[in-house]
């Protein structure tokens, strides 16, 4: 624990107190702290609505006005330019406007608009708090994906999930506290996971291959009393080698990650064994069904991991069963059958773990996240495809504190710019600390002299959208 004089002194300073006081980690205790066990369960600084973050991201850009913003202009003015300038972009240079091709309903008691495509999550509608305000601030995927997973579009930041197990460590402590699980990498890869200048502990453990989760679990050689005489004795050389370099967090981390490992052996094999969910479940989540199986699984793993205390979920839609891709909501082409297919992959999944999750109470403390990293132009690529646009764009939350069953935001009867309520990238990550329990302007990491943090400057909570 800190001193309180020297909680003072720092404070004083202006030493950017973060997080359980870990104000500038280059406090000596803080050190101490985060290099025993940088997992370690913390107290969040208020009370929290969620304990855990399940995000859903749709790799590629999902376009807004085709599956949660109808805008009936587009229909009455389809085939004509758009009435004002669009921002001088390369990007931006698109065609005439192009009405959606799908047809949207009204659903749940406070008839929120969902498109055609999305039959099953419709039936969710009242869990659902539709964000149609959003705005970003990069046209090109690499930029946007790391702003929504990072904060920062450019520069190597940590993830979202880095900063959640940094300020509230891991419930489970035989299971990473932050786990990505992505059959195919997005095209940028590592950095959306990353930890960057955090502990590295605290960086996301990639699943990639569904039918083997996590690789040499078993161990052929030794038994388990054997396995801990073994660790045992590592550990103690390992804090003989650690002396004089306590600061090297990537050198505690890799420590740390042989007892973590251990415990992996015998929890990890029980916690990703779907095959041991009931053939109801299963068909829930659309295993049975070659078109949902490999998404499905994905929402799957999901559940079990937030049951059993994973702070932090990301599943990554990046492959389905058709075809093997990195960006597949990214239609500059084939609107009108890639789209389908994509929603047709996801719909019953999303819908599945809605249900799952709320059936075993977990949806109440539970934050599900989905989008993408920007929306799709209402002018048209070529004849059948939209191009990028983070101008004004749609996610939705559930669970976890938010309300459901509502529409929050405006874009412009075009769908092209936010107007009301609008929500930047920071305002969204602002919100998702505050749910989990942390003021996003104190939970900071000093690095080259300054104090960072997830929503860098900026960033409001949307309180509107609270329970």
């Amino acid at each position: 624990m800190f001193d309180p004089s020297r909680r003072e002194a720092l404070r004083r300073l202006g030493g950017g107190f973060g997080l359980l006081g870990l104000a500038g980690v280059l406090a000596d205790e803080a050190r101490s702290q985060e290099s025993s066990d940088p997992l370690a369960p913390r107290p969040p600084m208020f009370e929290p609505k969620a304990k855990r973050v399940i995000f859903l991201f749709m790799s590629g850009g999902p376009s807004h006005v085709d599956t949660f913003d109808p805008k009936p202009r587009l229909i009455r003015d389809n085939g004509k330019p758009l009435p004002f300038t669009m921002p001088h972009l390369e990007r931006t240079r698109t065609g005439n406007l192009l009405q959606s091709p799908f047809k949207f309903g009204k659903y749940g008691q406070a008839g929120l608009d969902i498109s055609e495509l999305f039959p099953k999550l419709a039936k969710r509608a009242d869990d659902l708090c539709v964000i149609r305000s959003m705005v970003a601030d990069n046209i090109n995927h690499n930029g946007a994906c790391l702003q929504m997973n990072t904060g920062e579009q450019t520069f190597s930041r940590p993830s979202l999930g880095s900063w959640l197990t940094y300020g509230l460590g891991s419930e489970n402590r035989d299971l990473p506290g932050f786990v990505v699980i992505s059959p195919s990498q997005p095209a940028q890869g590592a950095p959306l996971w990353a930890s960057s200048f955090l502990p590295a502990a605290h960086q996301g453990t990639l699943i990639s291959d569904l039918n083997r989760p996590i690789a040499n679990l078993d161990n052929p050689i030794f038994r388990k009393d054997q396995q801990r005489d073994q660790l045992d004795g590592l550990s103690k050389l390992n804090e003989l080698h650690r002396r004089g370099k306590e600061d090297d967090s990537r050198l505690s981390a890799r420590i740390a990650s042989f007892e973590l490992a251990y415990r992996m052996q015998m929890r990890a094999p029980e916690a990703f064994h779907i095959e041991s969910e009931s053939r109801a479940t299963k068909s829930l989540y659309g295993l049975d069904d070659p078109a949902t199986e490999i998404f499905g699984t994905q929402c799957l793993m999901a559940r079990r991991l937030a049951e059993r205390g994973v702070r932090c979920i990301q599943v990554y839609h990046t492959q389905t069963s058709k075809r093997k891709s990195c960006q597949l909501w990214d239609q500059h082409g084939g609107l009108k059958t890639e789209l389908p297919n994509n929603c047709a992959a996801t719909d019953g999944p999303i819908a599945g773990l809605l249900t799952d999750l709320k059936s075993r109470g977990l949806l109440d403390d539970t934050l599900v996240v989905w989008g993408g990293e920007f929306g799709r132009t209402p002018t048209a690529e070529g004849t059948d495809g939209r191009e990028h646009h983070p101008f004004g764009f749609t996610m939705w939350m559930a669970g976890g504190g938010v309300k459901g069953g509502m529409a929050y935001g405006e874009t412009d009867e075009f769908g092209w710019h936010s107007i009301r309520d609008k929500v930047h990238v920071h305002d969204l990550h602002a919100t998702i600390l505050h749910l989990m329990g942390i003021d996003h302007t104190k939970l900071t990491y000093r690095q080259s002299g300054r104090d960072y943090r997830l929503t860098d400057v900026s960033g409001e909570v949307v309180r509107s959208i609270l329970v």
